[in-house]
């Protein structure tokens, strides 16, 4: 039996994969579970267009990527911070700070994106990694002062 998968399923692939299985499994199990559809001729054709919308939503995402890649480039990041004694900061720096400081400069990260390796607990100049598509993705550099 000729299934369509509307969504990522354990071993069997990613969503719009056209997959064989036993006609058993996915007549009781895979379609009523709303994970599959047949795989009759109007629902690849579907299928088709679906894929082909994804593959040019995706190319886009690409885009849009590369052109704050080109932004990021000519960005200089400085975040201030509270500290002590010695230029140790009171507690540390956060992806979310990072990704406020460059919302200040207009350019628009999602925090979850910046991988930091390590704490940043003094003050001086920092790389993160920020992975702004599959493809593509920066090292950022900033600079922790105090305020």
């Amino acid at each position: 039996m000729e299934i369509i998968l509307k969504s990522e399923y354990k071993k069997l692939g990613k969503k719009g994969d056209i997959i064989t299985v036993k006609a058993g499994y996915g007549r009781n199990y895979l379609i009523p579970q709303g994970v599959a559809v047949v795989a009759n001729r109007e629902n690849k054709k579907i299928a088709s267009e679906n894929a082909k919308q994804s593959a040019n939503k995706a190319l886009m995402l690409k885009v849009n990527a590369e052109a704050l890649l080109a932004v990021l480039e000519t960005t200089k990041i400085v975040i201030k911070a509270k500290v002590g004694e010695h230029g140790k900061i009171f507690g540390s720096i956060t992806p979310l700070q990072i990704a406020r400081a460059l919302k200040d400069q207009a350019i628009v990260v999602d925090y979850s994106k910046i991988d930091l390796g390590a704490p940043i607990k003094q003050v001086g100049t920092y790389q993160a990694e920020l992975a702004l598509h599959q493809e593509v993705s920066y090292k950022l550099t900033f600079t922790v002062i105090p305020a």
